[in-house]
């Protein structure tokens, strides 16, 4: 077959049939009454593509596309509710901007349409001449939670085995590498223990560095759901909406947490609530870890972090009274410059205090996007499939062997990481990169730097469903790829939550699945014969189960796409001899045996001594900028949400800074004037709104907006190497020469 033939069957393909499993019929959900030409023909459901929650979603459609949503009433993880974002999720996929031709860049610097087989040839070609002039180190790709699984494998695969690529990391850097660092180390595999039954069953919750009233409202709504009247303990800079709606807030320094969690294990000890058999049975480490933690008196703990000695006692005795305590963390845990001690010092927590293993208990990371757990897992880049590893040659063994691929196609390190690539294209080391589903140049720290340094490049191909992104709008090469919605696969939540997506919309004009992409590369580069099983998602999905045979993600139990529809999602693990002894339960965590994935089965307490912020405020800059999510209206770099004209109308259209009314007041500035916020890197103009959600001293921007990523800083947690978002030092002034829009006039005297 041609390669202008195999390409007009995919594109066949991926205008041809959706999916509609397990249809049901309208009548049975209240529709009976509705004019026959309004009722949706059928309705399929799938989880959402925007968050890690994992709701479910139902697809109604007519004519076998879709029309509508509305939240699943009997999904274990939404339970029939669903945030804003979910209920808009369709519009995204008819947004005027859609990629839908492949665009190259020509002579006069302007990016005209051409067609697949022209851009496949430029494709592989400039690759294949990079990397034999200086090697398969001299490209890179990024890519993205955003993919199912199967296509993430894919990527991988591709990328390493059949290109010969030598790096490759995901925008899952970004927000979830601490927990896999932390989780590691201290278990022996990145395992988040819990599942979201955890958030109606425990009598303490307490969340650090979490809001997820806006991130994550769905699970919100599952802490609102717990009947037991629990505390709900909040250890956050901001007075965010969670911590409103707490029992405590505790609002500590930016960046002391580390300094906190210490002091509060070392009166957890004073106050006789460590549980000694747990500990000694089923830990390492705790008697070093005593002794270290014994130096953090509430004295010095209350000096580092700004909370009172009686606050900083209170926390800790809460905690102490608690039966069932879950610790919750997301990025603003993550997010720092000794961010994986930090997450570590919350495990140590709850393995101190038994709490893990039980109903409502865990040290539990809350994951960002829809599918960072299966990027995780699968994705190839920070680990070898499956989370092992590429160093060990047993592992590359058992993945050659299963894939079927040659042993030294396999590289024995993960090569860089996603910050030393941005490093190695500004040396010129790097001089090809492929982004895949993802906006670096809005996201990145620093962004403006990204931009400089990807105009270093040779070759940069963007691969994304959207041609008007900053990352784009820089290619030499855009691939028009398909959406949520478009295509099938499957997502993994946070609470390990294995869900389907489907294909419930044909993709615009000549745009292709990533899947189908792949495939057309592997073709075009010639080792299409190395991915003769990977014939569709669903064969790949079984490829995945086979890598995960015996590991501690075991699927091998799992009967296919079909399966998980029937189940209402699966959560790993589910291995085939699980499926043969017991009923799958609805809800499941790790670690009810108190065995762990550590050699000796114990898990580990790890502590290291707190480092000083990077960059704290100085006479120049004597601010410190805080970043986080603004709305839950809002997602990441309003590529997909800012389509809505329902999402827009939901939150502030232009950036806006929260700062303290007393610093406000001092700099005369007004509710709705314009200041000028600079950091070391850059500068923006934003709205004020003084308000005491921020402490005196600091200023907080929503990071949805472009303009945000200029301010912040190129810091990284040394163990994770995922960017320190959350704390750098700026200045803030009054913009001159604007006339804030709610001053009055002074009246004349007389």
């Amino acid at each position: 077959m041609s390669n202008s033939s195999f390409f007009s069957d995919l594109l066949r393909a991926a205008h041809g049939p959706l999916t509609t499993r397990l249809v049901q019929e309208p009548a049975g959900l209240g529709l009976g009454m509705l004019p026959k030409r309004l009722v949706p023909e059928e309705i399929t459901s799938m989880v959402c593509g925007f968050c890690s929650t994992g709701c479910a979603l139902d697809v109604h459609l007519r004519d076998k596309q879709a029309i509508n949503l509305s939240a699943t009433p009997d999904y274990p993880v939404n339970l029939g509710m669903a945030c804003p974002k979910g209920w808009e999720a369709l519009t995204p996929l008819s947004a005027p901007d859609r990629a839908t031709t492949p665009l190259i860049r020509n002579a006069s610097g302007q990016l005209e349409p051409c067609d697949w087989e022209r851009a496949m040839i430029v494709f592989t070609g400039r690759m294949k001449e990079i990397i034999a002039r200086h090697g398969g180190g001299a490209a890179a790709w990024l890519g993205t939670g955003q993919m199912p699984s199967e296509e993430l494998a894919f990527l991988g695969a591709l990328g390493r085995f059949g290109m010969g690529i030598r790096h490759g990391d995901g925008n899952t850097r970004q927000c979830m590498a601490t927990a896999v660092s932390a989780y590691k180390e201290c278990f022996g595999f990145d395992a988040p223990p819990f599942t979201y039954a955890d958030f109606e069953e425990s009598d303490v919750l307490v969340f650090i560095g979490s809001n997820p009233c806006i991130a994550h409202p769905i699970m919100w709504q599952r802490v609102m759901r717990n009947p037991y009247r629990p505390d709900i303990l909040v250890i956050d800079p901001r007075h965010t909406e969670t911590a409103a709606a707490a029992t405590v807030h505790y609002p500590l320094a930016p960046k002391s947490d580390l300094v906190l969690l210490y002091g509060i294990a070392s009166l957890l000890i004073r106050l006789g609530a460590v549980d000694k058999d747990f500990v000694d049975a089923h830990t390492s480490g705790f008697e070093d870890f005593e002794r270290f933690v014994a130096r953090f008196s509430p004295l010095d703990v209350s000096e580092a972090t700004g909370l009172d000695v009686d606050a900083i006692e209170n926390l800790a005795r809460r905690i102490a009274r608690g039966k069932s305590v879950s610790f919750w963390w997301t990025m603003g845990v993550n997010q720092g410059h000794q961010a994986t001690r930090t997450a570590q010092a919350i495990i140590a927590l709850a393995l101190m205090t038994g709490n893990i293993g039980r109903p409502g208990t865990g040290a539990n990371s809350i994951t960002g996007q829809c599918n960072a757990m299966g990027s995780r897992l699968f994705s190839n880049t920070a680990s070898l499939f499956g989370g092992r590893d590429f160093a060990n040659p047993d592992h590359r063994n058992e993945v050659s062997q299963i894939l079927q691929v040659p042993e030294d196609a396999i590289p024995t390190s993960s090569g860089y990481a996603y910050d030393q690539i941005i490093e190695a294209m500004d040396s010129g080391e790097i001089k090809a990169l492929w982004v895949v589903a993802t906006n670096p140049a809005h996201s990145w720290v620093r962004t403006r730097r990204f931009a400089e340094v990807a105009r270093k490049l040779e070759f940069l191909v963007v691969q994304d469903m959207y041609h008007t992104t900053e990352t784009a709008q820089l290619a030499d090469l855009v691939l028009p790829a398909a959406a949520w919605g478009e295509k099938d696969g499957t997502f993994i939540n946070s609470e390990r939550r294995i869900g389907l997506i489907k294909k419930v919309s044909r993709a615009p004009g000549q745009a292709l699945s990533d899947f189908r992409i792949f495939q057309l590369i592997s073709r075009y580069w010639g080792c299409a014969e190395m991915f003769s099983q990977w014939t569709s998602p669903e064969a790949v999905f079984g490829l995945l189960q086979t890598l995960t045979a015996a590991r501690p993600c075991d699927i091998t139990g799992i009967e296919g796409y079909a399966m998980i529809e029937r189940e209402r999602g699966i959560q790993w693990p589910l291995s085939s001899a699980d499926v043969a002894n017991w009923e799958i339960p609805k809800e499941r965590r790790l670690f009810e045996d108190g065995q762990f994935f550590t050699p000796d089965r114990r898990a580990r307490f790890v502590c290291a001594v707190p480092a000083a912020m990077p960059e704290p405020p100085d006479a120049d800059h004597p601010f410190l900028l805080l970043t986080g999510r603004g709305t839950s209206a809002q997602w990441h770099t309003q590529t997909r949400t800012g389509k809505s004209d329902v999402l827009r109308k939901l939150h502030p259209s232009r950036i806006y800074a929260e700062i303290h009314p007393d610093d406000a007041s001092r700099l005369g500035i007004l509710p709705g004037s314009r200041v000028r916020i600079r950091s070391r890197r850059g500068e923006l103009v934003a709205d004020a709104l003084p308000t005491a959600s921020v402490q005196p001293g600091q200023i907080f921007l929503p990071m949805h907006f472009e303009e945000t990523n200029r301010l912040t800083a190129e810091v990284f947690d040394p163990i994770s190497r995922q960017p320190a978002y959350k704390a750098c030092a700026v200045s803030v002034t009054p913009q001159k020469g604007r006339k804030c829009p709610l001053q009055k006039k002074p009246e004349k005297s007389g």
